[in-house]
């Protein structure tokens, strides 16, 4: 259904497209310029160049056209988090539940890591359900500040290796 591929040069215009509307809304709240997006692919390659490698950023592609965002940083040795996003038109699918597998599997297998974490925007419960689908237990809260330095309350999930769902 999908595939994840290390992003290009040329992925600046699709993120424009993937960070802007309501799928911005639990982010920054801003659509991304063609700068930002053209800065964030460059991160992306001098980060995928780097040894070791921390973070991990790949293209979601279904229908032939990159559609989301999905990021894995290792915080330490053992521990990584888990980030995505959806262009909003291809909400409810199943796109981010098979993006999230395969992360999982790739995290626990090839990377070696033993927890993975994730959090989402109290107000977007579907992300926290793609976890839920993907094997991922809820383990809390976490206070971050908008910009206008108000709290808001994350819902915060874990996944050990012990509990991962891995597809061999």
């Amino acid at each position: 259904m999908v595939t994840l591929r290390e992003l290009t040069a040329d992925d600046a215009q699709p993120l424009t497209r993937i960070y802007s509307g309501a799928a911005v809304r639990h982010t920054t709240g801003q659509a991304l310029t063609l700068a930002q997006a053209q800065q964030k692919v460059r991160a992306s390659l001098a980060r995928a160049a780097e040894t070791p490698r921390a973070q991990w950023s790949w293209g979601i592609v279904a229908t032939d056209e990159m559609i989301g965002l999905i990021a894995l940083r290792r915080r330490s040795s053992s521990m990584g988090t888990l980030s995505y996003i959806l262009r909003e038109d291809t909400w409810g699918n199943g796109y981010a539940t098979e993006a999230v597998k395969h992360v999982v599997d790739f995290a626990f297998t090839t990377v070696g890591l033993e927890r993975l974490e994730a959090m989402h925007h109290p107000d977007n419960p579907a992300s926290g359900r793609v976890l839920i689908k993907t094997g991922f237990t809820r383990t809390g809260t976490c206070d971050r500040h908008t910009e206008d330095g108000a709290a808001v309350v994350y819902q915060v999930y874990a996944l050990p290796v012990s509990q991962a769902p891995l597809r061999r």
